[in-house]
């Protein structure tokens, strides 16, 4: 049986800003973990213009069951007028960490 964690990425315009997401986020009870990789160049087209920013990821860690209320929280803390929130299906993993997400994200 597949697991019911998500993690679910996205993009920040800095590591202050990630922190802070990450923070609520995690209070909120809509993520269980969130993993903030430093320095990434993200290259995009923005309304006809080549873009490019440097970032910060952020992988974060829930259970299928919340991730609206993640988008939601997410999508309103976040500066972006339209922020990168693309949720990936885990598939297999250590059954005591996916029992662990799902505890802490619990409704």
């Amino acid at each position: 049986m597949p697991a019911s964690a998500l993690i679910t990425l996205c993009t920040c315009p800095s590591q202050t800003v990630a922190e802070e997401i990450a923070s609520a986020l995690v209070e909120q009870g809509v993520a269980a973990c969130i993993n903030i990789i430093p320095a990434i160049t993200s290259i995009y087209k923005w309304q006809g213009r080549l873009e490019r920013s440097d970032e910060v990821l952020m992988l974060i860690k829930t259970d299928r069951s919340r991730y609206p209320d993640l988008e939601q929280a997410l999508t309103a803390l976040h500066p972006y007028e339209l922020p990168e929130i693309i949720a990936v299906p885990v598939e297999q993993g250590l059954a005591g960490y996916l029992n662990w997400v799902t505890q802490c994200t619990k409704n």
